[in-house]
């Protein structure tokens, strides 16, 4: 029998995280402002059964087996055609109708003291939503300094060659997830290119500089200014490759709100990250009651490029058995 779902808590004193064993999710994160006043930055729902049932739009949990979609869920590897779930118009997205977010993983070790952590591990099976090889995901969530979450996601294949990409779903809300929208929120996205992509959202192949594009966020900009310029408004892969690095990882974004001057900077060592304004989220009936409308959160996901299975000019998504794949994201907050 699989073990019954929980939240646990990640507390160093100054920022507190919950965080389920039900997709490995962050339901809440609670972070002072200037003045010390207290907000949960992240949507979400007070208990689990939103999620288990369904109704979340991907809210804080870890998608994969890959995440972002995967065109016509079809893709050849090692001379085999595989077929995955097709789950968002044509496309297989986030890891099939019960990726990794819709499954209970287990809690292997929850350590309080200097540096909390709270690792959850997860098995894989072989042809699990159509992909090959079983695989052990392991996802460990940390407190290394007073204001930093991080964030270590490994993977191993167990016996074949398979595509990993796991990302960090995580809706951000940095006035407090009952606030309204984002779109006065200011973000820096250390990245001069996106993938652009069709009307499905699948990337052409292109790799497109975003400099004079409603795109180009290298100097920092409100995410409504030029949001209507977008066709679909934003929900585009970057390219991270122009920001600082330090012990292994590189600035890939900057999101401040200007009402409690709450800042988020994030690092990561994965070679994409993908700008979601909520632009599908509508009526959602979240914690304490709060109701989620269209852009009450940004996503900064962390993540290989989408569909980069079938794209041979893309850094590749395919682990091979004896590999491990790493990926490492840290959330600094600053006030």
């Amino acid at each position: 029998m699989a073990p019954e779902p929980k939240i646990l808590e990640l507390s160093n004193g100054r920022i507190t995280a919950r965080i389920a064993s039900w997709g490995a999710t962050i339901t809440s994160l609670l972070v002072p402002d200037a003045d010390g006043n207290v907000a949960d930055v992240v949507l979400g729902f007070d208990d689990l059964e939103p999620y288990m049932k369904g109704i979340s739009p991907y809210f804080g949990c870890i998608v994969g087996r890959v995440a972002n979609r995967i065109k016509d869920g079809k893709f050849a590897l090692n001379g085999a055609e595989y077929s995955l779930p097709i789950n968002n118009g044509p496309n297989s997205l986030h890891g099939g109708l019960k990726g990794f977010d819709k499954v209970v993983w287990d809690v292997i070790e929850h350590k309080d003291g200097e540096c909390p952590s709270i690792t959850f591990q997860y098995h894989s099976k072989d042809g699990e939503e159509g992909y090959p090889g079983g695989v052990t995901v392991r996802a460990t969530y940390s407190l290394p300094e007073a204001t930093t979450l991080r964030l270590d996601m490994e993977a191993t294949p167990h016996d074949k060659a398979t595509p990993i990409s796991l990302a960090q779903h995580t809706y951000w809300n940095l006035a407090g997830h009952n606030s309204g929208d984002i779109l006065n929120h200011s973000v820096q996205i250390w990245g001069k290119h996106i993938t652009p992509v069709d009307e499905n959202t699948i990337p052409t192949g292109e790799i497109m500089p975003v400099e004079g594009t409603p795109f180009d966020f290298t100097t920092e900009h409100k995410i409504g200014e030029r949001i209507t310029d977008v066709p679909g408004e934003y929900d585009h892969n970057y390219v991270l490759d122009c920001g600082d690095e330090k012990n292994g990882v590189k600035h890939a974004a900057k999101l401040r709100d200007p009402s409690s001057l709450r800042t988020l900077d994030l690092w990561t060592n994965a070679p994409g990250m993908q700008f979601y304004t909520a632009n599908y989220v509508s009526g959602i009936t979240g914690k304490g009651g709060a109701v989620y409308e269209k852009h009450a959160g940004v996503c900064l996901e962390t993540q290989g490029f989408p569909n980069a299975i079938n794209q041979p000019n893309f850094p590749s998504v395919v682990v091979q058995p004896g590999e491990k794949y790493k990926h490492t994201m840290l959330c600094e907050f600053s006030i």
